[in-house]
């Protein structure tokens, strides 16, 4: 019997997004995947692809605790759009983000 390669439909159906914009609509409330970034420098299993029940969780985690060679290549999965560091930072940055910030509980 010969093995028969399949196409992986879900890379296929991925957006990514490198810039949240102000007036786009984003749901905070949605189920997030975080895969950060590679680092050659970094200890092995530092921190691995992590899921949240929210992404706001999720965002929070990368700015506020990822380190930062980390962060600059890491990439948030929420509802099939991929969005990369930038877009994270941005996302942290709106107005409508609905958790406390760091600099905001200090």
């Amino acid at each position: 019997m010969r093995a028969v390669p399949v196409k992986d439909t879900r890379a296929d159906k991925m957006t990514m997004i490198t810039s949240a914009q102000s007036d786009e609509i984003f749901d905070y409330q949605a189920t997030a995947e975080l895969f950060p970034g590679k680092n050659a420098r970094a200890r092995p299993r530092v921190v691995k692809y992590m899921r949240f029940d929210h992404a706001a969780d999720a965002i929070r985690f990368a700015i506020e605790q990822l380190p930062a060679e980390l962060l600059s290549g890491a990439y948030l999965e929420v509802d099939e759009k991929r969005c990369d560091s930038r877009a994270i930072r941005r996302m942290y940055d709106r107005a409508d983000y609905p958790l406390p910030r760091l600099a905001e509980v200090a």
